[in-house]
């Protein structure tokens, strides 16, 4: 069986990220390609410590480009050592996920081995504020509304990837947050297959910035879904 390649799109990340790619690197993931998106200086230190871990490695933006253009740049270098794997896992690198979610994921990629498999956040949890549950349902409503597909955490950092996806994948428009929306728009216009796993509660850490990725405003979302809609950039 070929390798699952983990991909984490990090722009100035807690030193808490390298704790977690050795936790990744005892579940079946083989390589873990981490995108420094244009990080401040001072976080230089965390990316060396990465570079030495067997099976992780650091690719590197000169300025922020957003997590849209960090999963591209990700994407690209996979497709040259295509030959290794089957599959690729995008994964928050501010905590957003527990190494359970990853299993989870990583189990029902047994059952679903093709197309794109979507971990979805639980929105009632504790940290779910009011903004962040009522947010996650009108995009999903409006999402159901223009694409008659109801996808219940379009916003969710947490995929599978199957490694033929990724030539079309790469040509998705959206530099930023957008992109997660445009991926699963492109999946349904190419009738790819999407299939959605219930993992654990949102999570929110106190006391820090999510710099882009899972909690994202909600009306700037929806105002980007309609104009994908009404003016098609796929």
């Amino acid at each position: 069986m070929k390798n699952i390649a983990a991909i984490i799109p990090a722009y100035n990340p807690q030193q808490s990220l390298i704790t977690f790619v050795h936790q990744l690197l005892t579940t079946t993931i083989t390589q873990i390609i981490i995108v420094d998106d244009g990080s401040d200086a001072k976080y230089k230190g965390i990316f060396d410590e990465l570079k030495q871990i067997d099976g992780c490695q650091v690719l590197h933006h000169d300025f922020n480009i957003g997590k849209g253009g960090a999963l591209k740049t990700a994407f690209a270098y996979i497709q040259g050592h295509r030959k290794m794997f089957q599959g690729v896992l995008t994964v928050g690198a501010h905590g957003q996920h527990t190494l359970q979610d990853v299993k989870l994921v990583l189990t029902m990629t047994k059952v679903f081995s093709e197309g794109i498999v979507l971990g979805v956040r639980n929105f009632h949890s504790t940290d779910s504020t009011f903004f962040s549950y009522w947010g996650n349902r009108a995009t999903t409503l409006l999402f159901e509304l223009l694409y008659h597909r109801k996808l219940m955490d379009t916003q969710t950092g947490l995929r599978y990837i199957s490694i033929n996806e990724l030539p079309w994948l790469i040509k998705v428009k959206g530099e930023r947050y957008d992109y997660d929306t445009n991926m699963l728009i492109a999946a349904l216009k190419r009738k790819c297959p999407i299939f959605e796993v219930e993992i654990g509660q949102l999570r929110i850490k106190k006391n820090t910035i999510i710099q882009y990725d899972e909690v994202t405003n909600a009306g700037t979302i929806i105002t980007k879904m309609l104009m994908n809609y009404l003016k098609p950039r796929i």
